[in-house]
């Protein structure tokens, strides 16, 4: 029981973890279940171990310092064991209008690298960093095309393929 809540308290001690990554690493370790389980629940009881914060905390940070989408947000937090309803409701704190706004600024930041690229190369360029992110298609093509007829780009009619 010492040795699992040390190895607990040492991996919250650099930086916060799920129940899920604690859970893994005690099993790693070799600390049996029920142990763990006892250990883990103690931790969750005294908010040491708490998602929904955690997940809160993620998506704050992943969404506005790396510009990611609702949808790679949910990705990343299930990777990390986050329970879906939890995940559900971390991601719920970025509304459409937000995640489009951080769409355009990520769109407005890249766009001055690829001036001087046709407009097709230019176009699959900032839609496919907006894909990378988690944007949907549909958005990334809305947010490219504004951005370059903002530029003056004539980018005429795109169809299902953006192209």
């Amino acid at each position: 029981m010492e040795q699992a809540r040390a190895i607990c308290l040492r991996l919250l001690t650099g930086t916060p973890r799920t129940r899920a990554q604690l859970a893994e690493a005690l099993r790693k370790r070799g600390i049996a279940e029920e142990v763990a389980e006892e250990v883990l629940a103690r931790f969750e009881d005294v908010g040491l171990i708490n998602d929904g914060a955690f997940a809160d905390a993620w998506v704050e940070s992943r969404h506005h310092g790396r510009g990611l989408a609702r949808r790679a947000l949910a990705q990343e937090l299930r990777t990390k064991g986050v329970d879906s309803a939890v995940i559900e409701e971390a991601v719920g704190q970025v509304d459409a209008e937000q995640e489009e706004e951080r769409a355009r600024e990520l769109v407005a930041r890249k766009l001055r690298s690829t001036r001087g690229l046709e407009r097709d190369k230019r176009l699959r360029r900032l839609a496919g960093m907006l894909a990378r992110k988690g944007y949907s298609q549909g958005l990334a093509l809305k947010v490219v095309r504004e951005a370059l007829e903002q530029e003056g780009e004539d980018v005429g009619e795109l169809d299902e393929e953006g192209f």
